[in-house]
């Protein structure tokens, strides 16, 4: 049965704007997202056969190129409109933070770092840097590595920090493995990081280790 012959309150579209966006399942929203379906399947139908290949949402929207493309229903300008929405998600937590106000809570920092850097398939290390009041001037990847690790610098850090001029950092990296506890190596590295930055009168606010989940700070667990 086509979606258009489904009661108007079932209907993902109509759902939504009676709803609210929170109401739709996955299936339901990435139906929104489809648009259409394929012969003799609605779009939440077609939308549910993906979730069941990727393995959820998240699967699906990390996915490559080739990967996705080679899902039925999906293709090239499907995989384009998919990039623009994820950009746009991570644009959007940007503005949270680049909007010439003070960080009130660590929360938007973490949302921020973790749009960033979960996806990544290889070990990243990045910062935000932030003037006198906390507000964020700009966000920068120091360091790239492999899937279980990255040389950090406290020294190239320190370089940036004085470049903007920073009176506070905040730093994160994630763990491709998806597991977000800090390793002991972490907690050593956080504190060389901390001690070279004090050095130049520089603040390290927080540490955040990106998993699948929630991201561990190091300022909540008070090692900081």
């Amino acid at each position: 049965m086509a979606i258009t012959d489904w009661p108007a309150e079932d209907r993902p579209r109509e759902k939504l704007a009676d709803r609210g966006p929170e109401a739709l399942t996955d299936a339901e929203l990435l139906a929104i997202f489809l648009r259409t379906g394929s012969r003799g399947r609605s779009a939440v139908d077609l939308a549910r056969d993906l979730l069941d290949r990727f393995g959820g949402l998240r699967p699906l929207l990390a996915a490559d190129e080739a990967a996705f493309c080679a899902a039925p229903g999906l293709g090239a300008a499907k995989y384009v409109q998919l990039r623009a929405v994820t950009e746009m998600t991570r644009r959007y937590l940007a503005e949270g933070l680049f909007r010439e106000e003070p960080i009130e809570s660590s929360r938007a920092a973490r949302e921020y770092l973790t749009a960033r850097l979960r996806e990544r398939a290889r070990e990243v290390f990045a910062a935000l840097f932030l003037d006198t009041r906390h507000r964020v001037m700009a966000f920068e990847e120091l360091f790239q590595g492999t899937i279980d690790g990255a040389a950090v610098h406290p020294r190239e850090l320190v370089k940036r920090a004085l470049h903007h001029n920073a009176a506070a950092v905040i730093v994160a990296h994630n763990h491709p493995s998806g597991v977000a506890e800090p390793s002991a190596e972490d907690e050593r590295l956080t504190a060389r990081l901390r001690q070279a930055l004090e050095l130049v009168e520089v603040r390290l606010l927080d540490h955040f280790v990106i998993g699948d989940g929630e991201a561990a700070s190091f300022a909540q667990r008070g090692l900081l």
